[in-house]
C-alpha cells in the first residue's frame, strides 16, 4: 500500500499516519510558516498590553475600503482542509471572497463572503451540513476540500468605501502529495433579480472540460403571494442542446424536501442536514405571502453529477394561478454553484457592483 497522503479524510482513515505537514495561517500567522505564530507585540492601549507578546495581541485585521486584501498565499502541493471566517453580518454581501490556483490570471471562486457559506440574506443561520457548518453567531466554516500542485491563493474585496474592521479567518491546509486525477474545486455566484417573466435562472453555464458538479446553495426571494416552488432544476451534460440528461421535478425536491417544505401545517418545516437544507425563512407577511426570503443548499456528496466536457445548469420559478395553472414568477434569485474540474477553467461572466449583490 503507498504512503498515506493525509487527503480524502473520514472516520476511516483518520487512524493513519502520514508525512503530511500542516499548516494554518490566520492574523497570528499570517504566513502559516512553522513556529512563527502569535509573534505580534501589543500596540499601546491594546486589550493585551499588561501581558505581552503571546497573548492575543493579533487575533483579527481590518479591509481596507474599497480595496483586495490577500489572506492566504501558499505553495504547493497541498491542500486546503478547512477555512474558518467572520465579520459582523451587515458586511457578508460586501465582501467577495475570491480563489485561485496555480497561479491562474482568474478565479476559480468568486462569491460574496455569506453566498459561499450558505448565508446570503445578511441574517445569520445555522447550517449543520457536511462541508458548510454556520455556528452561532455567524461561525463560518467550510471544510470543502480544496487541492492545489504549485500555489493557491486566497483574496477577499472590499467593495465599500469605509473600512471593515474585526476580520478574523483561520485557513488551515495541508502540505502533500496531491493525485494526479484531483480536481480544482470552483463556485460561481449569479442574481436574477427579478427573474424577467417566463424565462429560466441560470446557475452555471460555459463550464468547459471534465469534472463533477457538487453543490447549490441559493438566497430565493419571493415577489408573489402562494406556494413559489414548482419550478425544475435541469443539467445538460456533454452536449445536451434544448433537452437536459437531468431534469428535477420541482424546486423542494430537489433541495431534499417534499409538498411545499409544509410542516407542520402552516408552517415551512425549516431543516438543517448533512447533504441538504431548507435552514432560513424570513417571512415578513406570513406563510405563503409575498416578500418571503429563503435559504436553501443541496450538497451532492454522494451523488456528484459528472460530465465529460461541459455543464449548463439552469432553474424555473413557478408559482401557482388562483384556477390552478403555473404562474411563471419574476423573483429575486442569487445561486451558488460549487463544481470540481481540471483547469484551465473558462472565465467567469462580470460580477456585478456594490448595488447589484447588496440586500436590501
Amino acid at each position: 500500500m503507498p504512503p498515506y497522503n493525509g487527503l480524502n479524510l473520514s472516520l476511516g482513515n483518520l487512524s493513519r499516519l502520514s508525512k503530511a505537514q500542516t499548516r494554518s495561517i490566520s492574523a497570528e500567522n499570517p504566513t502559516g510558516a512553522p513556529g512563527l505564530g502569535g509573534m505580534a507585540l501589543p500596540p499601546s492601549g491594546h486589550a493585551a498590553r499588561e501581558l505581552g507578546q503571546g497573548w492575543k495581541c493579533a487575533p483579527c485585521i481590518s479591509l481596507p475600503a474599497a480595496q483586495t486584501t490577500t489572506l492566504a498565499a501558499i505553495e504547493g502541493p497541498g491542500a486546503i482542509q478547512h477555512i474558518w471566517i467572520t465579520v459582523d453580518f451587515t458586511w457578508w454581501r460586501s465582501l467577495v471572497l475570491r480563489m485561485y490556483w496555480e497561479d491562474e490570471a482568474t478565479p476559480s471562486i468568486e462569491v460574496p463572503l455569506g453566498d459561499f457559506f450558505a448565508n446570503g440574506w445578511c441574517t445569520p443561520c445555522n447550517v449543520v451540513s457536511l462541508p458548510v457548518a454556520v455556528n452561532p453567531k455567524g461561525g463560518f466554516n467550510s471544510y470543502w476540500e480544496m487541492p492545489f500542485r504549485r500555489s493557491a491563493r486566497i483574496t477577499v474585496e472590499n467593495l465599500l468605501g469605509k473600512e471593515c474592521g474585526g476580520f478574523f479567518y483561520q485557513i488551515t491546509y495541508t502540505l502533500t502529495d496531491v493525485p494526479d486525477d484531483a480536481a480544482y474545486l470552483h463556485a460561481q455566484w449569479r442574481r436574477s433579480n427579478p427573474l424577467p417573466y417566463q424565462t429560466v435562472h441560470t446557475l452555471l453555464e460555459g463550464v468547459q472540460g471534465q469534472g463533477q458538479y457538487v453543490g447549490t446553495y441559493m438566497a430565493w426571494g419571493v415577489n408573489n403571494s402562494g406556494w413559489w416552488g414548482e419550478g425544475e432544476i435541469k443539467f445538460y451534460l456533454d452536449g445536451d442542446r434544448d433537452f437536459p440528461t437531468i431534469c428535477g421535478t420541482g424546486t423542494e425536491d430537489y433541495f431534499g424536501g417534499a409538498w411545499n417544505f409544509e410542516y407542520p401545517p402552516g408552517e415551512y418545516g425549516v431543516f438543517s442536514s448533512p447533504y441538504s437544507g431548507l435552514p432560513q425563512v424570513l417571512k415578513p407577511d406570513g406563510l405563503y405571502r409575498s416578500q418571503q426570503r429563503f435559504g436553501l443548499y443541496r450538497w451532492h456528496i454522494m451523488d456528484p453529477i459528472r460530465f465529460q466536457q461541459d455543464l449548463r445548469v439552469t432553474i424555473q420559478a413557478l408559482g401557482w394561478r388562483s384556477e390552478g395553472r403555473y404562474l411563471p414568477m419574476q423573483d429575486d434569485i442569487a445561486s451558488t454553484a460549487f463544481w470540481y474540474q481540471a483547469e484551465p477553467h473558462a472565465p467567469f461572466p462580470a460580477l456585478p457592483g456594490r448595488n447589484a449583490l447588496e440586500v436590501i
